[in-house]
């Protein structure tokens, strides 16, 4: 008699237990935007024709962001400048990939001539990014895509070109930024930084003489800027990174 009585009881408690748990696991609401930045490039325009932006959770699941479509030229888009390129509200707290789908309406323009930009691998299986973050529960969840056209452009011969890019993740919370500006303005150079553990990143400086490196890991730096010759290039040694501050050097004279 106490087994029928007992049995249902804990039967019931399961149940009631099981639905609780099911609704705190899908409870959670993660707002994430994906932004677009750009590292200055020789060239006067660099067209991006972005699709659509997918992410894939810890599980494996696979979301298509609300994207803001069209062409996007990533030379709007340097020295700090940005833009929101897709949003939506997720339900996974983790964010292993990020991939860009891109259209056939890619370009550059050098010297005054356009010249399609070539990019088949990217119109099919799309742009991967390797991402491993983790989202918090409704804040505003935000990533940085620095697309560095400097180096992702490659010239194949008899005037076409092809779209290699070279893509890194930034979390702003996570990292740093190094500022500056040069003297005098149009003068050409190129600027890095040396991490001391031996990492370096780059920008190049921009038609008004300032240059912003972004999405630097906390640490100490070393600051190169290379002009043309027969100007010397000038360093600053002891720069000082940390996480969600901007450290500007000031006017480098040449």
């Amino acid at each position: 008699m106490k087994k029928i009585i007992l049995m249902p009881f804990m039967i019931a408690f399961a149940i009631t237990l099981n639905s609780c748990s099911s609704d705190n696991s899908s409870s959670e609401n993660y707002p994430y935007k994906v932004r677009m930045t750009d590292d200055p490039g020789p060239y006067s325009e660099v067209n991006v024709d972005i699709r659509s932006v997918q992410v894939t959770g810890a599980n494996g699941e696979t979301v298509s962001l609300n994207t803001n479509a069209g062409i996007y030229n990533l030379l709007d888009f340097t020295n700090g400048a940005d833009t929101l390129i897709a949003s939506s509200t997720l339900h996974d707290a983790d964010v292993s990939q990020i991939r860009l789908i891109l259209g056939s309406n890619n370009s550059i323009v050098l010297d005054g001539v356009t010249y399609p930009l070539s990019t088949p691998s990217a119109e099919q299986s799309g742009l991967k990014l390797q991402v491993h973050q983790t989202l918090q529960a409704d804040i505003d969840n935000s990533i940085l895509i620095d697309f560095d056209a400097n180096t992702s452009v490659v010239q194949t011969g008899n005037g076409t070109f092809k779209l290699k890019p070279v893509l890194r993740t930034v979390v702003a919370a996570l990292s740093g930024n190094i500022e500056g500006s040069i003297t005098p303005i149009g003068t050409l150079a190129m600027v890095s930084a040396v991490s001391s553990t031996g990492i370096e990143y780059g920008s190049n400086v921009d038609f008004n003489g300032d240059f912003r490196i972004t999405g630097l890991p906390p640490g100490t730096y070393t600051v190169t800027i290379t002009p043309v010759l027969p100007l010397l290039p000038v360093i600053q040694t002891d720069v000082v990174v940390q996480a969600g501050v901007t450290t500007d050097i000031g006017v480098v004279v040449f």
